[in-house]
Formats: C-alpha cells, sequence, structure tokens
C-alpha cells in the first residue's frame, strides 16, 4: 500500500493498529466518541464494538498520541478498561507510539562521511 491510501496525515511508515478493551461506553455516547476520534488528524480508521467493548484504531503515531485519544475517551465518560492486559497493551502501544514519533523527526548521520576538507590535493 501506499500513503495515497490513506487519510490525509497518515503515512504508511508510521501507520499503526490498536485494539483497547473500554469501560463505560455507553449506546449513547458511543457514536459521538468515535465521530470524535474520527476527526482527529492522523487517525486513519476508528470503530467500537459494543458487544466486546473494544476500540478499533488505525492512526499515524508521528501524528497523534494514544494520550490524545484518551483524553477524547474520558470527556465522554468512558475509560480504558482496568485489567492487567489492557494495561499492559497500553504501555506497550505507547512506548513503540513514542519511538515512532521520536525516529520520524530523527535526523540520520553517517561517520563514514569524509572530513570537511579531507579531499584529494592534486600535486
Amino acid at each position: 500500500m501506499s500513503d495515497l491510501n490513506h487519510r490525509v496525515g497518515v503515512r504508511e511508515q508510521n501507520l499503526v493498529v490498536r485494539n483497547l478493551k473500554l469501560s463505560n461506553v455507553t449506546e449513547e455516547s458511543c457514536d459521538e466518541l468515535v465521530k470524535e476520534i474520527d476527526q482527529l488528524f492522523g487517525i486513519d480508521e476508528v470503530s467500537y464494538n459494543i458487544k466486546e467493548g473494544e476500540i478499533h484504531l488505525a492512526y499515524d503515531a508521528a501524528n497523534v498520541s494514544l494520550d490524545g485519544i484518551e483524553e477524547v475517551i474520558r470527556k465522554y465518560g468512558a475509560d480504558v478498561h482496568d485489567d492487567w492486559w489492557t494495561h499492559t497493551k497500553e504501555s506497550y502501544y505507547k512506548f513503540v507510539d513514542r519511538n515512532i514519533k521520536d525516529n520520524s523527526v530523527h535526523k540520520p548521520w553517517s561517520c563514514h562521511q569524509a572530513p570537511s576538507g579531507a579531499g584529494r590535493k592534486n600535486k
């Protein structure tokens, strides 16, 4: 796939897919919650499975963070489910997202470049 197959603000190399279990999501707040998350810059796809109580997210980790998404979730009275597995996944997701964001702004360098002024001299 190429970047053209995604929304604006989503690059293939930074695309991540996340599934988190949520608690306290009502049917009334579900649609508004998904709609607001869907409007964030960098979100490629979002859906909520009300039977499973899981939110499915696909986003560019260089442009949006899981912390920002969780703020929107809490705004509607919901929260990330309070169990060991969900917190483990959430911590891992945040770690990987931070690395993706850091690497997206990193300027590569090489120690194998010739120092300036060290070219061949003609005699």
